[in-house]
């Protein structure tokens, strides 16, 4: 496997490969990780992400995987970087991780088989799916102010080639306490199927990401909590959040809601997928109460 990072070198993106704790740029330019400015590890011209796709979210929601993958898109300015800063708007309160891994396509794509994806396949890298949930009641079709607005696509912090997806472990950390723990191997459907069936109607350019989904335990998180997210083979992302300087604008569109589906989303009740009762409150009355106060 090899890692590959972009870097911020004198006002310019540079491609780096990793040696050990340094950066080495391929005019033999050097930086050590730690003093790195990092960018996403790719440029992509379309973010593609699945809805469900490991069996402890899909249980955590009550629910059963639909007969095939089904998929949102992400703007690219929500793309975010390695410490960059993840934004919550000032007005809104429900901002939910989803630690993932994203795949990052090396070659244009288009109508290839399972088997065949991997060869389009640059590498792998550690992404953060945030969800404003605050936008759930208006957007929740298309999810794109929930999963699209600016910061809330965190990728990196590099690019590994030739890494084997199976039985990996996956974790989301806020403030150092593991909220997420899961493996690859509870995927319904793995890295080459949704490459192949996102192909099958939409071409795939080099740099191109596609989300492969959450495990169980997307919470809320607030200004001033760092959140991790730590795959194997592949490195941690960290981000921390930080509140928007001015509000949502009043003077246009709709405002930010605390219905009950938007609650029930947030802290993994089933309302989003079954729309009919919302049993978050039996399940997590103490929490809701808490937020709510």
């Amino acid at each position: 496997m090899t890692e590959y990072r972009r870097v911020l070198f004198d006002g310019s993106a540079v491609l780096t490969e990793r040696h050990g704790d340094v950066l080495v740029a391929r005019d033999g330019r050097e930086v050590s990780i730690e003093d790195a400015i990092h960018l996403p590890p790719s440029e992509p011209t379309k973010i593609v992400a699945v809805h469900l796709n490991y069996d402890s979210r899909t249980k955590e929601f009550m629910t059963r995987l639909p007969a095939a993958p089904t998929y949102f898109h992400k703007p690219t300015t929500a793309l975010n970087s390695h410490r960059g800063a993840v934004v919550r708007p000032a007005g809104c309160k429900w901002l939910n991780y989803e630690g993932e891994i994203a795949i990052i396509i090396g070659r244009t794509c288009r109508n290839v088989s399972p088997s065949e994806a991997g060869d389009y396949i640059a590498g792998y890298s550690v992404a953060n799916d945030y969800g404003l949930h605050d936008f759930r009641d208006t957007d929740a079709g298309s999810m794109l102010r929930v999963k699209g607005s600016d910061t809330l696509c965190p990728v990196g912090p590099g690019l590994v080639t030739d890494w084997d997806f199976h039985g990996k472990q996956i974790r989301t950390l806020v403030n150092g306490v593991v909220k997420q723990d899961a493996n690859t191997d509870e995927m319904e459907w793995d890295m080459h199927y949704l490459v192949a069936d996102i192909a099958r109607t939409i071409t795939l350019l080099p740099g191109d990401m596609l989300l492969s989904g959450t495990p169980a335990n997307s919470r809320p998180v607030q200004p001033g909590d760092v959140v991790e997210v730590e795959v194997e083979g592949l490195g941690r992302l960290t981000n921390y959040i930080v509140e928007g300087p001015t509000p949502i604008r009043s003077d246009v569109g709709a405002q930010p809601s605390e219905s009950e589906e938007v609650i029930s989303t947030a802290m993994g009740g089933d309302w989003e997928f079954r729309g009919i009762r919302t049993p978050s409150k039996d399940l997590y009355p103490s929490t809701i109460t808490e937020e709510k106060e």
